[in-house]
């Protein structure tokens, strides 16, 4: 084996190294085209090294889902903590829609691929996310109305994502999308007619 191909082969983290070049490949397309051989070309690795890791490619989407909602979960606490007290819900709503526009592929692979049902990692990874506005509600709503409470909001803050993502609402740059996502938020929890 020559220096320039064991060089290229060995990775210090290649499960890490993997998912990377899926995210990158995930962030040029969608699911649809990503293969564990396009995975190794990104990762400049033999075709056979990323099944060291991953199983398949639904083994893959799965460690993708989970490594999108393990980042939506940083999000969304960072946003919880830091938010102006009484605006936390407008907050969290934000973190939701930005994560969704700065990575499409993902959030649709996260929301829309069985794996992140199905797979005990991604499952988690998704009910962490949930937790935290879980945690929120629990600090402002009564006890008999939090679960319909909780889907009123994923329904809400979900649709504006997938609107936003679909192009049925024009959102041209973050401050745009935080703004909108601001102000229907506040509209729909101050219940203003």
């Amino acid at each position: 084996m020559s220096t320039s191909t064991r060089d290229s082969y060995h990775h210090g983290d290649l499960r890490a190294a993997c998912l990377d070049a899926a995210m990158e490949l995930l962030g040029e397309e969608d699911e649809t085209a990503l293969s564990l051989r396009g995975v190794a070309r990104r990762a400049g690795v033999s075709a056979n090294a990323p099944y060291r890791h991953y199983r398949d490619k639904e083994a893959l989407l799965a460690a993708l889902a989970t490594r999108g909602f393990q980042d939506l979960t940083a999000r969304l606490v960072t946003a919880d903590s830091s938010a102006v007290p009484g605006a936390e819900f407008i907050a969290l709503a934000q973190a939701y829609v930005n994560y969704a526009v700065e990575h499409p592929a993902l959030f649709r692979l996260m929301f829309g691929h069985p794996c992140s049902r199905s797979h005990p990692d991604a499952a988690a990874a998704a009910g962490q996310a949930s937790a935290v506005l879980a945690a929120r509600v629990a600090t402002a709503i009564l006890p008999a109305h939090r679960d319909a409470f909780m889907i009123g909001c994923w329904a809400l803050v979900h649709g504006l994502a997938a609107l936003i993502l679909d192009g049925k609402l024009t959102a041209s740059d973050p401050g745009k999308v935080s703004e909108l996502v601001r102000v229907t938020v506040a509209t729909m929890l101050a219940g203003d007619r």
